[in-house]
């Protein structure tokens, strides 16, 4: 048998020693109280590039020689350290509970990075594909990973670009050959174990073990194995001869259908199955292709949200029933034990017992029967934290959903498909998430150290065999040096991070065009607006300096671009009004802050809050409005919806850190059950919308600029970089979020009144509007709205709230005058 081919790079990486091999790095921090956590984050920070850097890509760092139940998390990598959050413990160890997936979000090259920088991956990947040589007749490993692979991602995913077309489903082009052979049934099952079963044994090599599972169809067959009810080289027989009978099967096909499954049922019978029940609106059902496609119009014509599952055959269906009694006597030649570690039945939606795991026949009615996902993510509860073992984050989404919104309990473990991030930073990532909601793991197991916290301190090791790197992070170049003190001028601040952006630490637009200037006269080298963004810290800008400075080319002479956002936990804004925040950039949260606590623009336009008061804040960013809301009036309490992830974890941040009291949900609110893809600006104001316009943004922000140009000196010299300007700061990113009306989200979370309502979604307004049901609309006292004035729509929604009794003022901010922008303030029964 051929070994599975790496590629030069990593062949290179193989031959390197262990401490260099390592491009991530995650210090898991514990302290014994917050001054002394923080003095440790800010060494860990300073020394990312060495005291991270050790011959382990994880560790634990007890700052100042203590433990205690203040606890932190730092992922060091290509581009820097960012923090991935602090919190306080009660020590007292939650329960984890694995979820492995079924098929639908398996990839090419699922877990390449993870198979490169973990031996327990590889080792385990190696024993699953060696053992599974003669069922499949070929290596697995040659048709999960390619033989090019993918380009190098980094942690925030610059170094790919996201297809919009394949995130909205509407990807026409021609699957590759090797896309086929793996999404074929007969390999994507065995592949999907494999890659579920090893990702299993690197977070139990982590001291993560689950004290219950669940399973998504196939998924369930890698929990058996865990438990013990099959061992791992009869699980592998029984997936791959399960995968070829089915693969024999007529074609079929799946659709959600966004309904109760009350309502599901009607619809089924005959030749169509209820195949799973996801949550309390969400059913998959499956069948014949063109019975499928004859209910799909059926549906559409009744105004039903449904979805094609994209799949080969129709799972859990009744068209599973000719191989029925083939996958029983498979199972009944093989060793069935009862379960040593409890996990959820797909066919009960509750534990399984020892007679059902060990009846060759439960294998049969598994394959048969809906999957009843829903109840099994019920039956387990609200304490655990649930981790996704395997690709991409659908059991979390429906996790989520199950849980009322709830997103800190929950963690995925692997990239989606489509997203650009490298497979460690995201496996690292989730184990700090764990390590800072106090999971019930085995952290003694990791590498520890002891972190002294003065600059001239070493670090003391406890346990020799894992070194870490005390040289700290490389000296600044003479560039470097020459450079701060440039930003320093302009900035007017001495204290500037080597690694976080210009544009975190208070630069805008207007003061990049002054840097270029600067730059020029200092250093003899033109910088480029477009490089002042993507060269963005102090570090990456004078590497890029130099290199211009002999002639050579920053974006092909090795040195990578960066991004205007570090993501860094020292991007914070201390406001005008004393109050310290985490943001993306501080431009524009000074912008927002001025409207909202400054000029008081909610105040002066009649609204109003009172202590108890209930607030919604649909469409939350960072969170200034939730503040705004917390420190208006005692014992406020908010409902914040944020979708983009980059900006929930600000938010969240945020909220944390002031006390609010707050319910976060990191969803999009809209009037359907759905999944959508929306555009993300990092570069921008955190905008983000289902609904992109590329020239219409552009043309509101040139109006914003020509309207500063009237009215501030300095900004005329923005003129002459317009039009790049434009196509920096509209890079996007593309997400996928859960949808969900606003009045399902009041009726799980027993919300009685609103007492304001603040809605700002990039386009959206009418969708949320539309989400509110008649019986909700008379808790609402006060709304807020950003409008976008399309073909009168500012005069439709007038309209409408007046009819639901509110009294309304429409206006428009001089700083976008001449555009469709407008504020729309809304009081109920006021004159």
């Amino acid at each position: 048998m051929s070994p599975y081919t790496i590629t030069a790079e990593e062949e290179r990486a193989a031959a390197t020693p262990a401490a260099a091999q390592h491009r991530w790095h995650l210090a898991l921090a514990e302290a014994a109280n917050g001054a002394l956590l923080d003095a440790g984050l800010a060494a860990l920070r300073t020394r990312a590039g060495g005291a991270l850097a050790s011959a382990e890509p994880v560790g634990v760092v007890r700052v100042g020689g203590r433990t205690g139940g203040h606890r932190a998390a730092v992922l060091a990598g290509p581009d820097g350290a960012v923090e991935l959050g602090s919190a306080q413990t009660a020590d007292s160890g939650a329960a984890v509970a694995f979820m492995f997936p079924g098929l639908g979000d398996h990839y090419l090259d699922m877990g390449r990075d993870l198979y490169r920088d973990f031996p327990v991956f590889k080792t385990t990947v190696d024993r699953c594909a060696e053992a599974l040589t003669a069922e499949l007749g070929l290596d697995i490993r040659d048709v999960i990973f390619t033989a090019a692979g993918r380009p190098e991602p980094t942690a925030t995913g610059n170094a790919l670009a996201m297809d919009l077309r394949r995130m909205l489903g509407l990807d026409t082009r021609e699957q590759s050959a090797e896309e086929q052979r793996l999404n074929a049934t007969r390999m994507a099952q065995p592949a999907l174990f494999v890659v579920e079963y090893a990702l299993a044994a690197l977070w139990e090599s982590w001291g993560v073990r689950p004290t219950a599972m669940i399973g998504y169809s196939l998924g369930e067959y890698v929990a058996a194995t865990l438990a013990g009810v099959l061992s791992l080289e009869d699980a592998l027989v029984l997936v791959a001869r399960r995968a070829a009978l089915i693969d024999e099967l007529p074609e079929g096909t799946m659709l959600a259908v966004m309904l109760p499954e009350e309502q599901v049922r009607p619809l089924t019978g005959g030749t169509i199955s209820l195949s799973a029940v996801n949550g309390p609106e969400f059913c998959v059902v499956g069948g014949p292709v063109a019975d499928i496609v004859e209910l799909e119009r059926t549906l559409a014509g009744r105004g039903v949200i449904t979805r094609r599952v994209t799949t080969t055959h129709a799972f859990h269906s009744s068209m599973m029933e000719p191989i029925a009694d083939q996958v029983t006597d498979i199972a009944r030649a093989l060793t069935l034990n009862p379960p040593r570690i409890p996990y959820i039945s797909n066919v009960t939606g509750r534990p399984i017992t020892d007679q059902q795991a060990t009846d060759p026949a439960y294998w049969a009615r598994h394959l048969l029967s809906p999957v009843r996902f829903a109840d099994g993510l019920r039956h387990l509860g609200q304490e655990r934290l649930l981790l996704e073992c395997g690709p991409g984050q659908t059991l979390s989404s429906l996790a989520t959903v199950v849980r009322g919104g709830d997103t800190g309990t929950i963690v995925a473990s692997m990239r989606h498909s489509l997203e650009p991030h490298a497979d460690t930073a995201v496996a690292l990532k989730a184990l700090g998430r764990l390590w800072l909601a106090d999971a019930d793991a085995a952290w003694h197991g990791l590498p520890c150290g002891d972190l002294a916290t003065t600059e001239e301190a070493p670090v003391a090791q406890t346990h020799p065999t894992h070194a870490t790197n005390t040289d700290g992070a490389p000296e600044p170049t003479r560039t470097e040096t020459a450079l701060q003190a440039v930003w320093a001028r302009i900035l007017k601040n001495e204290d500037l991070p080597r690694d976080v952006s210009f544009f975190e630490l208070g630069g805008n637009s207007l003061l990049a065009t002054r840097l270029m200037l600067r730059i020029s006269r200092a250093f003899d080298v033109e910088l480029t607006l477009r490089q002042v963004y993507e060269f963005a810290t102090l570090t990456r800008m004078a590497a890029a300096i130099d290199i211009l400075r002999v002639g050579g080319d920053p974006e092909t002479a090795g040195e990578k671009a960066g991004s205007s956002h570090t993501g860094s936990c020292q991007a914070r804004f201390r406001l005008p009004n004393g109050l310290t925040v985490h943001h993306q950039n501080e431009s524009e949260t000074r912008h927002f802050y001025e409207d909202i606590f400054d000029h008081r623009v909610y105040a002066k336009n009649g609204i109003s809050l009172r202590s108890g008061d209930t607030v919604v804040d649909v469409g939350g960013n960072i969170g200034l409005f939730t503040l705004f809301a917390h420190y208006e009036a005692p014992n406020v309490r908010v409902f914040t919806f944020e979708p983009a992830p980059p900006l929930f974890e600000l938010l969240s941040r945020n909220v944390a850190e002031h006390g609010v009291d707050a319910k976060l949900f990191n969803i999009g609110i809209s009037d359907t059950e759905a999944e959508a893809s929306f555009t993300f600006y990092p570069r921008s104001s955190g905008m983000s919308s289902f609904h992109p316009d590329e020239e219409e943004e552009k043309h509101n922000l040139r109006t914003i600029i020509a309207n500063q140009r009237n009215t501030d000196a300095e900004a005329r010299r923005l003129t002459d970089y317009a039009e790049e300007l434009m196509d920096v700061r509209f890079e996007a990113i593309e997400y996928t979020a859960r949808l969900r009306p606003l009045s399902a989200v009041i009726r799980e979370q027993a919300i009685e009144r609103i007492d304001l309502i603040k809605i700002d979604v990039q386009k959206s307004e009418r969708q949320v509007i539309d989400g509110i049901a008649d019986e909700d609309w008379p808790k609402i006292r006060q709304m807020v709205l950003e409008a976008h004035d399309a073909d009168g729509e500012v005069e439709r929604l007038t309209k409408l709230l007046e009819d639901r009794g509110f009294t309304v003022k429409a206006e428009q901010d001089e700083l976008y005058v001449g555009t469709d922008i407008y504020n729309i303030f809304a009081v109920r029964g006021a004159r």
